[in-house]
């Protein structure tokens, strides 16, 4: 089985202009000493790879621990596009995957650098995917993202932002992007993981 690791590197990871930065501390080093090694960090909850509950724009609604596993572990389809991805692009594409595996239809994960339209969330929340993924640090436009957000968020559309899809060809996968279990977040840093399916 061929497993594709779409995870960025933590410490080296794009961050949303305005976020922190994660850092690291060493606490004890074997180098200088020490009987052992120990790390501490700090993050962002939104850094690098990462999922959005619908807490993030959305006040009374999930929160990261409160998430069912079944939304971000399962089938997926990924489907390369550039630029702004349309009600059209997302009506075609829903209809393809449909006629090969349902299940993977509830999970889309976007190769290349898309933008997801306002009417194609729209089209994404009425069809209740569970996972909407992309390789930009945001979905919808960087310098406004907020409407697109709400619309899939108030669906209890989880987000995968952050994902590395490069070597990964279009195609049925199993998703892995299970986040910390961080209770009362709106985001968590996730190792996310596609894994060939036997067709």
């Amino acid at each position: 089985m061929k497993l594709y690791d779409i995870s960025q590197e933590v410490f080296s990871c794009a961050v949303y202009p305005g976020d922190p930065s994660p850092s690291k501390k060493t606490l004890a080093s074997m180098e200088s000493g020490a009987l052992y090694n120990l790390t501490a960090f700090s993050m962002c909850a939104h850094n690098g790879t990462h999922i959005d509950a619908p807490f993030h724009f959305i006040n009374d609604g999930k929160t990261v621990e409160s998430l069912e596993l079944s939304r971000l572990i399962g089938p997926a389809y990924v489907y390369e596009h550039n630029g702004i991805v349309t009600e059209e692009d997302i009506k075609r594409l829903l209809e393809k995957i449909k006629t090969v595996d349902a299940e993977a239809a509830k999970r889309i994960l976007i190769k290349g650098k898309a933008e997801l339209s306002l009417e194609a969330a729209k089209v994404l929340a009425c069809e209740k995917i569970y996972l909407y993924g992309n390789e930009s640090q945001t979905v919808g436009p960087e310098n406004a993202p907020m409407a697109v957000h709400k619309v899939l968020l108030g669906a209890e559309v989880v987000l995968l932002e952050g994902v590395r899809l490069s070597d990964v060809p279009e195609g049925i996968y199993l998703l892995f992007a299970a986040p910390l279990s961080l209770a009362g977040a709106d985001g968590s840093p996730c190792r996310a993981v596609l894994a060939e399916m036997k067709q």
